[in-house]
């Protein structure tokens, strides 16, 4: 028996919805190309303790709801024993009725674990000792996991000074699934920030290098993408609030960068040219590589001191931001394209009110070199749900080319999350059958299907230079 809600047909609605999922969008393999899957767990192969351990741990989006619901940090992110922690959300899963959550738990539980019931105060025991149990078996690794769900490529997200040492032992012992880093350079683009020049050392000495001007530290991350691209890495990603609409020379960065460097302080209007100066030589530099970059913009993070003081970064005190978007990105991608140094692109947008400006701006810098090399990216964190994953591909299907989209990603530390290209593909199915019902396409299956085959898998098979 599956579970009731997130059965056979969930979120299909029509014949041709049905046919459509079945006999194209299920069997596709998955391309994860942007998570946060610590890497040394998948280079050891690592096995979980129990549930809590692989569902509940790191998992901000749960401890978010559980705060919401009344439960006390303690049995969240504190002492209570992992047991206490599974039912504590157990207690809260009925309440999240509506928010995605809801779903995509239902899911992990039936697609990983079979389990056919829906997980509440009555059978948290029953349904921990059994997920638990599974979790000792061979089937369980992250490994295995990964082979489950059917995934083929994996880019994690990694720091510059990173020395991938856990890429390399997955390199020397490969699996199933290619996994690859992504290069994520936001800390030495945000100058201001508390601890920058405790960083820079870092960075030189991962780069085996000194870092005393800005070409030095020029040099030093352009060692860092060689190293990088030697692993395999073919992706960058940027998680920055807005890009700057700013002016600036290149005397200017060098003394921003130098004042820094010596213990001075920067101004908010300086942080904001190096940030453009130093983007744009970074992008210059993933177009050489041929690399695809990517830009999530939009997080408003860290709102809540006390949990940050408590708990760190990535504790669930994120919302969106409502940053100007438009002229900063125009700036960017035109500085690039003026000089055809212009990578293929990913823009994520998490304010909802900026869909048609992102999806409009990338559309501007297409040149036909690739099909869909200006990508306005998939529902992103908080729009990661039912409505705005409808919303993003209408606004790409209004505004660009659905039919090149790239598709899924998870974004996430879970090793349970890969339903969400299940959940995605289900209703990019919904989508298009609906417009068949509704005599708004031709009920071509066969051709359609291939373009929801091609939007699942073959489009970003194409789209990244992975190697081999």
């Amino acid at each position: 028996m599956q579970n009731p809600i997130v059965a056979e047909n969930f979120l299909l609605e029509s014949d041709a919805a049905q046919e459509l999922y079945h006999g194209y969008a299920a069997g596709a393999p998955i391309i994860d190309y942007h998570c946060h899957l610590p890497p040394e767990q998948l280079a050891s192969d690592h096995r979980f303790a129990n549930l809590t351990d692989i569902w509940l741990r790191g998992d901000h989006y749960k401890w978010r709801a559980m705060r919401a619901n009344g439960i006390s940090e303690d049995g969240i992110t504190g002492s209570a024993s992992d047991r206490e922690k599974h039912r504590n959300w157990a207690a809260t899963l009925p309440y999240t009725m509506r928010n995605p959550l809801y779903h995509w738990s239902l899911m992990e539980l039936d697609r990983y674990f079979g389990v056919d019931s829906i997980l509440g105060p009555d059978n948290a025991d029953a349904i921990y000792d059994r997920c638990s149990e599974m979790l000792q078996g061979p089937d369980f690794s992250v490994r295995s996991l990964v082979d489950k769900m059917n995934v083929k490529v994996i880019c994690t997200t990694d720091d510059p000074t990173d020395r991938l040492e856990h890429h390399q032992r997955i390199k020397a012992d490969p699996f199933s699934c290619q996994v690859l880093p992504g290069f994520r350079p936001d800390k030495s683009i945000l100058i201001a920030a508390e601890g920058y020049n405790e960083y820079m050392d870092q960075l030189a000495r991962a780069a085996d290098r000194e870092i005393h001007s800005y070409d030095d530290l020029l040099e030093a991350l352009h060692d860092r993408i060689a190293y990088f691209h030697d692993l395999g890495c073919r992706i960058s990603d940027h998680g920055l609030n807005e890009l700057y609409d700013v002016s600036y020379t290149d005397g200017e960065i060098r003394t921003t960068f130098a004042s820094r460097r010596s213990g001075g302080a920067v101004s908010a209007e300086e942080a904001r040219k190096f940030q453009t100066a130093l983007l744009v030589e970074l992008c210059r530099e993933y177009h050489r590589r041929d690399w695809a970059q990517q830009f999530h913009l939009g997080a408003l993070r860290n709102n809540n001191d006390r949990i940050l003081r408590n708990l760190g970064a990535d504790a669930g005190v994120d919302s969106i931001g409502d940053f100007s978007q438009a002229r900063g990105l125009a700036r960017l991608l035109n500085t690039l394209d003026n000089s055809d140094q212009l990578a293929r692109t990913i823009v994520y947008n998490l304010n909802p009110a900026d869909n048609e400006v992102m999806a409009t701006m990338v559309g501007n810098f297409n040149d036909g070199s690739v099909a869909g090399k200006m990508q306005f990216g998939s529902a992103w964190w908080f729009l990661d749900q039912l409505d705005g994953m409808e919303k993003q591909m209408n606004v790409l299907s209004n505004m660009g080319l659905l039919s090149r989209f790239v598709g899924m990603l998870t974004d996430s530390r879970s090793f349970l999350s890969f339903p969400r290209h299940e959940y995605f593909r289900r209703l990019l199915c919904n989508m298009f059958g609906q417009d068949i019902e509704r005599g708004l396409l031709p009920d071509d299956r066969k051709f359609i299907g291939q373009l929801i085959e091609n939007i699942c898998y073959h489009n970003a098979k194409n789209y990244f230079n992975f190697p081999a």
